[in-house]
């Protein structure tokens, strides 16, 4: 199994943080998460004190791994959480949308790790000179309060500045996003949509009366057409059928993950592989180069006119 320091840092077996989605990252969830090794998040949102404290309490009522709480810095409650989480003695807090500044040393006398979302090398680095613990590079993939930079381009960028450990999120979801974080320098990723499929899960095995859109479309917030077409699927397949016994269904999902992190390390493995067969042929500084002048390139096309015949006349 794939270690990095996150891993170390936070005590927990995964390198991989669950998202927090407001009014979906519950205490339930994230103690799920944690139990099963990742880390997880409950999301504050624009939710008052008093109810996330409760998400708080179930969380620690179901699990005695770490878990974290996600600040929604633009909510009118930002000031309340802040305050909530030193109170509880939280393990962990993420931010995101705004600069957490002014919450930084109190967190740090509660005992807290702050690991902000950043979608910039500026916040970066002003994170970092402010005692972060490490930094969740997040790009315009995600969903909620992002930048504009693709996670492709954002990750490389903040892990060139800063000595903290990074997570690559945005877009992220099977094990190829996984290796391809890892390659661009990041030491664990955050997944939100993904974690949060693990409610319709709940709903598919544990329920005893029929499931209906309406049911799985009222835990996801999409429309109930849409979650239709997915029950089809999933029927066709005889997927919900299996998912009903739950000794069957935890096997399955053991199963999966089991499979999945045997792709990512033979994914890595090759990845790592075919970049060494490169710089053994050409040198690190040759392949360097080539990139560069990709990048250079990229942006000579980004500057071109889409329609060609506006270039009739123009030197080529």
């Amino acid at each position: 199994m794939i270690r990095t320091p996150i891993c170390d840092m936070l005590g927990i077996q995964y390198p991989v943080f669950q998202g927090g989605m407001a009014w979906i990252s519950d205490g339930k969830l994230a103690a799920a998460v944690s139990n099963g090794g990742g880390l997880g998040i409950i999301a504050a949102g624009n939710a008052p004190a008093k109810i996330v404290r409760e998400e708080i309490h179930i969380a620690k009522s179901l699990t005695d791994k770490p878990f974290g709480v996600n600040i929604m810095l633009m909510s009118p409650y930002a000031d309340e959480i802040a305050a909530l989480v030193c109170e509880e003695r939280v393990a962990v807090v993420t931010t995101g949308a705004g600069n957490p500044s002014k919450y930084m040393e109190n967190f740090r006398k509660a005992g807290i790790r702050v690991i902000p979302v950043v979608a910039s090398v500026a916040m970066a680095k002003l994170m970092t000179g402010l005692g972060a613990s490490a930094l969740i590079a997040e790009g315009g993939e995600s969903g909620g309060h992002v930048g504009e930079l693709t996670t492709m381009v954002l990750v490389p960028m903040i892990c060139d500045a800063t000595d903290l450990p990074v997570l690559a999120a945005g877009g992220i979801v099977d094990g190829r996003g996984v290796a391809a974080a890892f390659l661009l320098g990041a030491c664990g990723v955050q997944m939100g949509t993904r974690a949060g499929l693990g409610g319709v899960m709940r709903l598919l095995y544990m329920e005893k009366e029929p499931i209906t859109a309406g049911a799985i479309s009222e835990k996801l917030g999409i429309s109930t057409a849409r979650v239709a077409v997915l029950l089809k699927k999933l029927e066709a397949k005889g997927t919900i059928s299996r998912l009903r016994d739950p000794a069957d269904a935890r096997k399955t999902l053991v199963q999966l993950t089991d499979s999945g992190m045997e792709w990512i390390q033979e994914t890595w493995k090759k990845i790592r592989d075919q970049m060494g067969k490169m710089i053994d042929t050409i040198g690190e500084e040759r392949l360097m180069e080539f990139i560069e002048v990709g990048i250079e390139i990229r942006k000579i096309m980004k500057e071109l006119p889409e329609d060609v015949e506006e270039l009739e006349g123009e030197d080529r």
